[in-house]
């Protein structure tokens, strides 16, 4: 073990430091290998040294389980915390978790190939997140099991039992495994058929629904590049491109009006902390009131916004419960009915985390909004 810096270490030295979720290049690096004990590792790493792998693939990935032990047993314990108290040291302590556990990396050269022992092929998983190599980079080895992972989901693809198909979700962009909210839009009662806009669509799961439901042209919308690149694709493996149009910017709203607009925004205030957050997370509930502002000036009359949302953030004590109705009126929008689901997720056991414990009794709603 040597201490070195990235520009004195042989192999590394040309290489750049990637990191989806903006974590800065670590200032202090270490080579480690097979032989470094796990609470040496732990150490290290929650002091902010950096762990530069040189040792066996499946080695690292035991070392990874073993650091995340200790980080788990030093976790506070907080009896008798509110749930709000409960959620905000929980996610302070998986970002401490992420932190830590980041900082043991691994060296990809210029074609993504992974030069450890017994390691996989990591290539075609690679080029699909990050895209077209442009030389050796570090990256950390929990996202690069991350972008693994990805491309399993990807290959696979996620079932969508309301469109009788698969979905096929792309690295960073939120996967649609609990179906409740997609069964809400599939059941919801149609005010018109010949428009529809789907705002934040991610994988397109919902605007390809609604085009299944015989809507005539749906547009649909998402900030996110990689979003607008899977929905794309999707669209295409399910034949539906003459129906579903994916914008190319990443505006909200679509130029014109349509019958349909249906918004599933991230379900908990907060700042997202990595692309995949994105999907979780709403910073201020922007795009809660984003899509509320925007809503009367994109209806056709008569037409109808859904705005799909859970009762999550009101159980952990992120939102007031009359939030969302104070922010629908203040919109000018009348609600014409609400549909509520209980999610079909199997209800967690481990009561110590906040997220897990409210989900007992989390409701999903599709609010069906109108205009003047």
């Amino acid at each position: 073990m040597s201490t070195i810096r990235w520009t004195e270490d042989r192999t590394a030295r040309s290489a750049r430091w990637h990191s989806e979720n903006a974590t800065p290049p670590p200032a202090r690096v270490v080579v480690a290998d097979d032989r470094m004990p796990a609470d040496t590792a732990h150490r290290l790493a929650a002091g902010g040294t950096a762990l530069l792998w040189r040792g066996d693939y499946h080695n690292a990935r035991h070392l990874l389980r073993a650091m995340g032990r200790r980080l788990d047993r030093a976790a506070p314990r907080r009896p008798g915390a509110t749930a709000l108290d409960m959620y905000r040291a929980h996610r302070a302590a998986r970002g401490q978790r992420a932190r830590v556990l980041g900082r043991l990396v691994v060296l990809l050269d210029a074609a993504y190939a992974l030069d450890l022992r017994r390691a996989p092929d990591v290539r075609a998983a690679c080029a699909e997140a990050y895209g077209p190599g442009r030389g050796p980079m570090v990256v950390s080895l929990t996202e690069l099991l991350g972008v693994i992972g990805a491309r399993q989901w990807r290959v696979r693809g996620v079932e969508v039992p309301a469109l009788g198909a698969r979905v096929h979700p792309h690295y960073g962009v939120f996967s649609p495994v609990r179906g409740e909210y997609v069964d809400l839009v599939a059941r919801a009662p149609l005010p018109g058929r010949r428009t529809a806009f789907d705002l934040g669509t991610g994988t397109g799961v919902l605007a390809t629904v609604l085009a299944r439901r015989g809507v005539g042209r749906v547009t649909a919308t998402d900030i996110s590049a990689r979003a607008r690149a899977c929905a794309r694709d999707n669209v295409r493996r399910l034949g539906l491109g003459n129906r579903v149009q994916v914008a190319d910017g990443p505006a909200l709203y679509p130029e014109g009006r349509a019958d349909v607009v249906v918004c599933n925004p991230p379900w908990l205030p907060g700042s997202p902390s990595s692309a995949l957050e994105r999907g979780v997370y709403d910073a201020d509930s922007g795009m809660l009131r984003a899509f509320l502002t925007g809503l009367a000036a994109h209806l056709e009359p008569g037409g109808e916004g859904w705005l799909i949302l859970s009762d999550l953030a009101e159980r952990l004590g992120l939102r007031r419960e009359d939030e969302v109705t104070e922010a629908i009126a203040a919109a000018g929008l009348h609600v014409v009915d609400r549909m509520d689901t209980h999610p079909n997720h199997r209800r967690a056991r481990d009561t110590t985390d906040p997220l897990h414990a409210a989900r007992g009794a989390e409701v999903t709603s599709l609010w069906r909004l109108s205009a003047p």
